[in-house]
């Protein structure tokens, strides 16, 4: 593959990935959000290139059927990745895309294939503990206040078709974390970032330090800014997030 050329277009990619980059980095989005989570990030960190991820159901895959559980949507994103595992790559997941970047790392490893070299997980705490999130517990009238709330945190008017469309969306996604178990940790071959954030009101440090036990390697970092505040890459996260290789 020549430089400036790219992988053929796949839906679970809001741009090809290039050939021109000796990294890449996935990203995957929390619940209720799609690939845009990471539109106000550049598409290179240092020599690693942004590649977000798109779940179904959502966005430009607002008619392709939901995953219904982290499980399927795990499984069914080792054939769409397997064609850009050709280098060094991470993940990224923030809230419960960090859910599904370990369950995919999970089956790539009992697949005995391209493994990340980091897995970099922010906001959120493991996988056995997924299920204490306070949103899971909240109704359909706290949800939509919750995701005005949201809007209008990020500069957005919640017009009513705006706030409905991502309701459903968010509703799906909080059926498939009240469906997710993980009573156990198990150990990934790869190294854990665990990211905090130190204004965070949703995750406090103490509650990710059940990460300890899904790998031999698990780094904690405190940046600045509060829960949502990655969707900005801020300075302290972009550094982090460069300097894996």
């Amino acid at each position: 593959m020549t430089a400036g050329t790219r992988t053929a277009v796949s839906p679970w990619f809001v741009r090809p990935p290039s050939a021109d980059h000796p990294a890449r980095l996935f990203g995957f989005p929390f619940s209720g959000s799609g690939a845009s989570a990471f539109s106000a990030w550049p598409t290179v960190l240092g020599a690693v290139e942004v590649c977000p991820v798109q779940f179904p159901g959502r966005e430009n895959r607002l008619a392709h059927p939901h995953f219904g559980t982290y499980e399927n949507l795990a499984d069914s994103l080792i054939d769409p990745l397997l064609p850009v595992l050709d280098r060094p790559y991470a993940f990224f997941g923030h809230c419960a895309g960090a859910v599904t970047a370990f369950e995919t790392v999970v089956r790539l490893a009992e697949r005995g294939l391209p493994t990340p070299q980091v897995l970099f997980v922010s906001g959120q705490p493991a996988p056995h503990d997924a299920s204490r999130d306070r949103m899971l517990l909240m109704s359909e009238p706290e949800l939509r206040r919750e995701l005005e709330i949201f809007l209008r945190g990020r500069g957005i008017e919640p017009r009513p078709d705006m706030v409905e469309m991502g309701l459903s969306v968010l509703l799906d996604d909080h059926a498939a974390a009240g469906r997710y178990r993980r009573a156990e940790p198990v150990t990934i071959p790869c190294r854990i970032v665990v990211v905090h954030w130190r204004d965070d009101p949703e995750v406090s440090l103490d509650e990710l330090a059940g990460w300890r036990a899904y790998s031999a390697s698990v780094d904690f970092q405190v940046v600045g800014g509060g829960h949502y505040d990655f969707m900005d890459a801020p300075d302290e996260l972009r550094h982090l997030l460069s300097g894996w290789r």
